[in-house]
């Protein structure tokens, strides 16, 4: 569960970054509670009364208060000891840097803010607090495995069996919906379901072309089946992206 704090006086602003947040969260498959706060004073009450967040968007001036967010990062830093919750920034302004250099913020978003930015914080902070990590789970009979997601290449569907191949060249199988698997475990990572009878890592695609997947260290391509192929593009365009930011 990732407790979360939004802190800003523009309504629109905590709105739309609340809203973000919860299709991001849902996306991701992380459970979460969002609190939005309109006003800095309030915010700190609710900090003096111990509530704990995991992620804090704090926003740096509020319009109608002497009270600012760069003061409200010190007391959490400073006054409460707190150097476990994450501080996001955000302003209209960007010449804050030296001013937040000791509250050690893990991210500076500009206003107006965009979407695949806000993502990429929720991804930073949830690699950093060990939520993407990412592990894999699978029964074989009545045993139980685990593998982190970072191994695996890629997973074929053949004769009602899932097969995982492995970046060591490993491979690895057993009864299962590949359909199933994706929409629990990956669709929430960066995984590409190009076809009915294959799910791809992202991280060792080398070329996707009209109608086919090309792996790392792999001469055959990978069919994408054609009522995925827009999907396909589509989300490889947006991974492409966000990892650029």
């Amino acid at each position: 569960m990732v407790m979360v704090a939004i802190c800003d006086d523009e309504i629109d602003i905590g709105a739309q970054l609340e809203q973000a947040l919860i299709e991001i969260f849902a996306a991701l498959k992380i459970k979460h509670e969002i609190e939005v706060f309109f006003g800095g004073a309030e915010f700190v009450c609710q900090l003096e009364a111990k509530t704990h967040y995991d992620l804090i968007f704090l926003d740096i001036k509020f319009a109608k208060e002497e009270i600012n967010g760069v003061e409200i990062g010190r007391l959490i830093r400073n006054v409460h000891q707190n150097n476990i919750t994450t501080i996001v920034y955000i302003s209209w302004e960007k010449e804050y840097a030296m001013q937040l250099f000791q509250i050690r913020p893990m991210d500076f978003l500009v206003k107006p803010l965009q979407y695949a930015e806000i993502e990429r914080a929720v991804r930073t902070y949830l690699k950093i607090a060990g939520f993407m990590g990412g592990d894999f789970t699978y029964k074989k009979g009545h045993d139980f495995f685990k593998l982190p997601l970072k191994a695996i290449t890629h997973l074929e569907n053949r004769e009602r069996k899932v097969i995982l191949h492995l970046a060591d060249g490993s491979k690895d199988e057993f009864y299962g919906s590949l359909k199933k698997l994706y929409s629990e475990q990956l669709a929430g990572f960066d995984f590409l379901f190009i076809h009915g009878s294959y799910v791809v890592n992202y991280d060792y695609v080398a070329a996707v072309k009209f109608d086919q997947v090309t792996l790392a260290d792999c001469t055959t391509p990978l069919p994408i089946s054609p009522n995925k192929r827009n999907e396909v593009r589509q989300r490889y365009a947006e991974i492409l992206k966000r990892r650029r930011l």
